[in-house]
């Protein structure tokens, strides 16, 4: 009987992936692509709210520098939901997240979503693969939204530090 369970994860393993998380949500309220993509594999990839994607740190580092050059992005505030491991060396890391747009104090709902980031550890260190950020509108469950809502609306004035 073959077994299906997915490995077992380290609290250090953990701990690093929630911190690299936390690391790239930095250096987005930061607005320094630099930052934010320092976290990455050499061939990591990010998936934005809109469906954008960047393939490779230094690509990302450069559109996100060109992004945050044009125009001041909302500050991202996160909370981790799971981690949990996919097998030797992969983690997936669930995160729910919102924004507060410059000059408010409050989240904007419109901004709410659900981030997916697959960590690997080649045997250098834990580094992103993926990060993809996914809306969470919640069409047909506006109790939901309302409740992720409240959920984010707990995080301000804390960062996307760990949580």
């Amino acid at each position: 009987m073959n077994d299906t369970r997915l490995p077992e994860l380290s609290s250090a393993d953990e701990s690093a992936v929630r911190a690299l998380y936390h690391r790239a949500l930095d250096g987005w309220n930061l607005q320094d692509g630099s930052a934010f993509a320092g976290p990455f594999s050499e061939d990591g990839e990010v998936i934005g709210f809109d469906g954008t994607r960047h393939s490779g740190r230094s690509v990302i580092a450069a559109e996100l520098g060109r992004i945050f050059a044009d125009h001041v992005p909302p500050e991202f505030v996160a909370r981790v939901r799971r981690v949990r491991a996919l097998g030797p060396g992969v983690v997936q890391l669930d995160a729910v997240a919102g924004m507060v747009p410059d000059e408010a104090e409050d989240i904007d709902p419109a901004f709410n979503a659900l981030q997916t980031m697959i960590a690997v550890d080649a045997g250098a260190g834990w580094r992103i693969a993926l990060m993809q950020t996914t809306p969470a509108r919640y069409d047909l469950r506006p109790d939901l939204a309302r409740a992720l809502t409240a959920e984010l609306r707990s995080l301000i004035g804390r960062g996307p530090g760990p949580v």
